[in-house]
């Protein structure tokens, strides 16, 4: 593939397909990637970590956790065709989520620019396996937060604010930053889900490099 990146139609050796990268519709297709990318990470990390530490926390009742990290590890792999199928039967225009909301809410979606096939619908789609894998993953970061330490802060009179500020956050900083790269590839690299959702409306680098590959 790097050979061939540098290689002429007549056998020789040129830079245009390199240069072209640079041109549009591949900026613009990049750009695109990186953007939902970093929506879908930045929302997935925040998110995950909230509900992770909600469930984790001392006093939350075990099977609780149980029953969270089983449903991540099921969900954070659940991707793909299905999840596509899954949402448009949910939130398509004739979606089971949308004609409730339509006929019981007298409010349609649809009719305030949302679409399921769009760059939001792919981002939310996205954060069905985002959020998961993220709580998977900072999971044991969380559950090294030592209740000591909350004591040990209280007794010197630091509030929640500073107790977060000064020693949770600094603590589970590299695992959040960590965690975040990991979602950030997770969601560039996707491609079936983008695929069967919004096939090419939605101008990602992954479906172009695939139309590509396939000899399109």
């Amino acid at each position: 593939m790097i050979f061939g990146a540098f290689k002429s139609a007549h056998g020789g050796t040129t830079t245009e397909h390199v240069r072209q990268l640079f041109h549009q519709p591949y900026l613009h297709e990049y750009w695109l990637s990186i953007k939902v990318s970093l929506v879908t990470a930045g929302a997935g990390c925040v998110l995950g970590l909230c509900i992770a530490y909600a469930v984790i926390r001392e006093g939350t009742p075990r099977f609780l956790r149980t029953i969270l990290t089983t449903f991540s590890g099921v969900a954070a792999n659940f991707a793909g065709i299905p999840l596509a199928f899954a949402f448009i039967a949910s939130l398509g225009t004739i979606g089971i989520v949308t004609a409730f909301m339509r006929d019981h809410l007298g409010f349609d979606p649809y009719n305030h620019g949302f679409t399921i096939f769009g760059e939001t619908g792919v981002e939310i789609t996205y954060l069905y396996f985002q959020i998961p894998l993220m709580i998977l993953v900072i999971a044991p970061a969380v559950d090294g937060l030592r209740t000591e330490w909350r004591e040990a802060a209280s007794n010197l009179g630091a509030n929640s604010w500073q107790f977060w500020r000064y020693v949770g956050i600094p603590v589970l900083l590299p695992s959040i930053l960590g965690a975040f790269i990991l979602l950030f590839g997770n969601s560039f690299s996707a491609y079936a889900t983008a695929y069967g959702l919004a096939g090419n409306s939605v101008p990602l680098i992954p479906l172009t490099i695939g139309f590509y590959y396939s000899g399109n």
